[in-house]
């Protein structure tokens, strides 16, 4: 078996068709072609079939595909770190970082990662720690940055606690219930939040039970840091923030606590890795400078 041929099958079922895979990696469709039946046959088994759509991976297919991705991956990074060490190569790096994450700590990571690989690649994707965890796993991302919301966690993967963060109930500024001092007062509010706050025994269902308040639905759900302070800023109504960002311009100036007297849970931030795999040289700094910034945001977690 040869890596072209891992890599071809790779391309066909990511485009979805021999023509793209070709144009992706700029050969023939009959070499592609040739390569894909090759690999059936030395496999003994049929990787791909037809329907109406046009040409799909068959169970077997989609089995090796699983495999073969993350097989891949880690030959493309030795290959890769090999030249990096040789001095052929400036490294690369690949990782995500949850909603807060890129206003908080990004930004001075990488300042300092670039310090020591000035000439490396980077590629960052921003997304929930849930969406973000699926490329981990594939290795298509390094390593990610976020909440750990859940308390079992797919043994394939690794959490490496950072910081514990406070949050607090942020209101845009001259809200009409910016005096309240319980939670109580603000059941009846429209609510918003970061998704991962939202899940069942989470921090919003947490935060009501606690004050023994009915599980308050939020109005609105969504994805992204920038888009939960302006609708904060812009409408009366509530949502649950990490501490820390009130020390970002865009949030201080727009929002203001609410200081309820009612205790509000805590979120614990950190890194999440494959458990079998180390990182690259590149990966590894990369991780270690987020570290860094992390720890200047909080006390950090014991492990």
């Amino acid at each position: 078996m040869r890596l072209t041929q891992i890599r071809d099958f790779l391309a066909v079922v990511e485009c979805g068709g021999v023509r793209a895979a070709a144009r992706k990696l700029g050969v023939s469709q009959p070499t592609i072609t040739k390569s894909v039946r090759s690999l059936e046959a030395e496999l003994h088994v049929q990787l791909f079939g037809r329907n109406a759509r046009g040409i799909v991976p068959t169970a077997s297919g989609r089995a090796f595909f699983a495999r073969a991705r993350v097989a891949h991956s880690e030959l493309r990074k030795a290959e890769e770190e090999a030249a990096e060490i040789g001095g052929s190569s400036a490294g690369s790096v690949a990782f995500g970082v949850g909603p807060a994450f890129a206003a908080l700590i990004v930004p001075q990571a990488v300042v300092r990662f670039r310090q020591q690989f000035p000439r490396a690649r980077l590629r960052i994707v921003e997304g929930l720690a849930r969406n973000l965890l699926p490329s981990v796993r594939d290795e298509t991302l390094d390593f990610a940055m976020g909440l750990k919301t859940i308390a079992a966690l797919d043994p394939s993967l690794r959490f490496r606690p950072l910081y514990r963060s406070e949050l607090f109930v942020a209101a845009r500024k001259g809200h009409p219930l910016r005096y309240a001092r319980f939670l109580a007062e603000l059941a009846a509010a429209d609510w918003l939040t970061i998704s991962t706050l939202d899940l069942p025994g989470g921090e919003m269902e947490r935060l009501f039970a606690t004050a023994g308040l009915p599980p308050r639905r939020p109005v609105i759900q969504c994805e992204s840091h920038n888009v939960m302070v302006a609708l904060l800023a812009g409408t009366d109504m509530l949502g649950l923030v990490q501490r820390q960002l009130m020390k970002e311009p865009s949030v201080r100036e727009f929002l203001q606590e609410i200081p309820v007297v009612d205790p509000i849970p805590s979120v614990t931030a950190g890194i999440f890795t494959r458990a079998d795999t180390p990182l690259t040289r590149a990966a590894t700094a990369m991780a270690k400078s987020v570290t860094a910034v992390a720890r200047g945001l909080a006390r950090p977690v014991l492990r």
